[in-house]
């Protein structure tokens, strides 16, 4: 069984920003399958909201 993986990394200032949706990220979107890795032991939350042409 082969596998791939993908990553994102978005340096933001703030803990909630918007993100600019370029060609390499709507690519890796297009593959469906996500995961995060955050530091610390905080409970965290992450909202992506997608929005089509």
């Amino acid at each position: 069984m082969k596998s791939f993986t993908k990553e994102l990394w978005f340096n933001t200032k703030k803990p909630r920003e918007f993100i600019n949706i370029t060609g390499e990220v709507e690519a890796i979107l297009r593959e469906q399958i996500f995961y995060g890795e955050f530091d610390g032991q905080r409970r965290k939350r992450v909202l992506v909201k997608i929005i089509g042409e």
